[in-house]
């Protein structure tokens, strides 16, 4: 019912809301799906907007809660601007300074973080100058955040000041950045119309970095080479006909990372593609995992769904040196999650070693729920006048239901990591077109339902040497109606 009440967003609907939600009492569960249906509402209100911020607003509520309105509030506000209707309703300003606000009073690591996040979902281009003051001067998560949220930018808001940046945070002109956020900053420029000497210097630097971190970025630029639609596949060809470039010396990295991407279904309308990246450390551990699902359709894009996992601090656990000059890391492993463009909350699985002794020996062998509801996702109405002086009244509907969940299990004794994605999802359609003049009645309507199941499973290995990977992704039967 709250779902569906969010879904409406009539003026009875949005007060029932108010009335019904109590943000201090009612469980987290039901608080997050309310957030949630709102960030992912298609054409969300000023009055949803300006709901979502009161019920927010001075209260002390649960960590889980707080964070994923914040993300709400940064979803809410993007889709309210690409509405046009930034500067025209004095709440988006409102949503926007909170966020402003939030994150320049914000003291402890995390808040950044997510603040950051919430930024990256209202992609306000006003915003990109604070994104790249914390990509280049905050510590590694507040980095790895905010060019997180600058990757997601539009090819022309990555001006030529942003690349600067990137250029700096990647060469490490100023201080050391994790791999993570240099491989991020790379990205960046080679994902934006890169010059050639950009995409040289980026290759001559793997020549000086670790086997691993230069594996998945020459990787990088292969997979580029083979996607027909990146913007940096000429410039690419033309490079790698120098010979000083594409040699053995360059490519004959011999790591176990790797970065794939290519079609899981090809029509004339609508391409979907799947793209899998894993970057491991030197001691053959798993740093980070990208599971990405995008769909192109004439010259748009949408990144359907992307599920992150990240590990750090377990090289010293098993007594493996740190890189010279790299600080050692806290022990952490956590994950995020994009869907439909949305950010949602970060998950950590365990944060320190207390921790996760804790999670070893009390583990309920769940998965943890990532996000689970049904959402509207279109909600179209038009009126269409015909040469015969007659309107048609053309009416689209299309619902998600959406159950995402993760897991990540860590076998000390075993020495295995197992990490998990099981999706289902179910999409409904329903179109109606109605002819009503007084002499004639006609409708023809359309019911569609589909409905998918994508489970995604990696397992490692690290009690010999090399690591035993194995990747599993499994696709269930797909019923349309």
């Amino acid at each position: 019912l709250v779902e569906a009440a969010v879904a409406a967003q009539s003026v009875a609907s949005l007060a029932a809301l108010s009335d019904f939600l109590d943000f201090s009492k009612e469980p987290k569960s039901l608080l997050e799906k309310f957030l949630y249906t709102a960030a992912f509402s298609p054409r969300p209100s000023g009055e949803l907007l300006h709901l979502v911020l009161d019920k927010l607003d001075g209260k002390h509520l649960a960590p889980e809660t707080w964070e994923t309105g914040i993300v709400a509030v940064g979803s809410l506000v993007g889709r309210l601007c690409q509405q046009k209707l930034c500067g025209l309703q004095q709440v988006v300003e409102r949503g926007v300074a909170a966020i402003l606000r939030g994150l320049r009073d914000a003291k402890e690591e995390p808040e950044v973080v997510i603040y950051l996040l919430a930024l990256g979902n209202a992609m306000l281009p006003e915003t990109i100058p604070t994104l790249l003051e914390h990509a280049e001067d905050g510590p590694t998560a507040v980095t790895a955040a905010a060019t997180a949220a600058l990757q997601r930018f539009p090819v022309p808001h990555i001006s030529s000041k942003v690349k600067h940046v990137m250029r700096r945070i990647f060469h490490q002109k100023r201080k050391s950045y994790d791999r993570t956020c240099r491989l991020a900053a790379a990205e960046i420029l080679l994902d934006n119309h890169p010059s050639p000497m950009d995409v040289i210097n980026i290759l001559l630097a793997t020549s000086e970095m670790e086997t691993e971190t230069a594996t998945f970025l020459l990787l990088k630029v292969q997979n580029s080479l083979r996607d027909h639609h990146h913007l940096a596949r000429n410039i690419m060809k033309d490079i790698m006909g120098d010979p000083r470039i594409n040699n053995y010396n360059f490519f004959s990295k011999v790591g176990i990372s790797s970065s794939f991407s290519g079609p899981l279904t090809v029509t004339q309308d609508l391409i979907s593609t799947f793209g899998l990246d894993l970057l491991f450390l030197e001691g053959g551990f798993l740093r980070k995992s990208v599971s990405d699902f995008s769909l192109l359709s004439h010259g748009q894009s949408l990144c359907a769904a992307q599920v992150t996992f990240e590990a750090q601090g377990m090289e010293s656990m098993m007594g493996e040196n740190l890189s010279e000059g790299e600080e050692e890391p806290e022990l952490m492993a956590g994950m995020s999650a994009t869907f439909f463009d949305v950010q949602l909350r970060p998950i950590v699985f365990f944060q320190g070693y207390t921790d996760l002794m804790a999670k070893v020996l009390l583990s309920s062998g769940e998965p943890t729920s990532v996000v689970k509801g049904n959402l509207l996702l279109m909600d179209h109405h038009q009126v269409i006048p015909l040469q015969s002086g007659l309107q048609v009244t053309v009416k689209l509907q299309g619902g998600l239901g959406l159950d995402i969940s993760a897991d990540m299990d860590v076998s000390i004794w075993e020495q295995e990591l197992k990490t998990g994605v099981n999706a289902r999802g179910s999409l409904t359609m329903d179109f109606q077109a109605e002819l009503d003049s007084p002499f004639l009645q006609a409708t023809l309507r359309s019911q569609t339902e589909v409905e998918t199941s994508i489970h995604f499973d990696t397992m490692l290995r690290f009690s010999s040497s090399p690591v035993l990977m194995c990747l599993q992704l499994r696709e269930e039967q797909v019923p349309y109606r």
